[in-house]
């Protein structure tokens, strides 16, 4: 996500006071008025589109939209509605997390409780990435570590849920491992590039 290359191109970067990982997946209200100050102030730096790099910002969505007037996509999950319709009618998507505890159904954007029981989540919490995104600085990102762990999640929920039809990378630092991972399902995988990508391509 802070790779100009992964949209191709330039990014302007904004810090958001007290956005630890651990307060951010948790949900913590208080945070929000650091996200619109965070938006307002790459607007002013000449940001066109807004994001975010952690999916559990869908919580704020509705705040930072409305408090700029450029695009804005604070996290993959916003397509969940979207993949749903793309699939068939008895598919499943497997939305892959940072930590399952605290993807509440809430978060998914679906009204029908039909459509929520097509969904089936799965999450790294207790893996390396997790404990080491939980450090401060957090390390560097261990992508082999990363893609080990990815691979076993996946492959757990599809032995129990064969019907999953499509993945969804929830966390912003899941892209990474994408490409390694649709070779090996040979299943489409989505996820918050994916969607970074739409914008630009609307306003470049």
């Amino acid at each position: 996500m802070n790779n100009p290359e992964t949209v191709g191109f330039p990014i302007v970067m904004q810090t958001v006071e007290g956005a630890l990982a651990e307060r951010v997946v948790r949900g913590d209200p208080a945070l929000e008025a650091a996200y619109v100050a965070a938006a307002r102030q790459l607007v002013e730096k000449g940001a066109v589109a807004i994001s975010s790099t952690c999916g559990f910002t869908i919580r704020h969505q509705a705040a930072v939209a409305a408090s700029v007037h450029v695009p804005v996509a604070m996290s993959s999950l916003l397509l969940v509605p979207t993949l749903m319709r793309q699939l068939p009618r008895r598919a499943k998507l497997g939305v892959l997390t940072y930590d399952s505890t605290h993807l509440g159904e809430d978060l998914l954007g679906l009204d029908d409780p039909a459509e929520r029981e097509r969904i089936v989540v799965g999450g790294l919490e207790g893996s390396k990435y997790w404990h080491d995104e939980l450090k401060m600085p957090a390390p560097p990102t261990d992508v082999a570590a990363m893609e080990v762990d990815v691979g076993a999640c996946i492959a757990k929920l599809r032995a129990a849920h064969p019907e999953i039809a499509a993945i969804l990378f929830e966390c912003a630092g899941f892209p990474v491992v994408a490409p390694a991972i649709r070779r090996l399902t040979k299943l489409p995988v989505y996820d918050i590039t994916i969607l970074c990508r739409m914008m630009v391509a609307s306003i470049a």
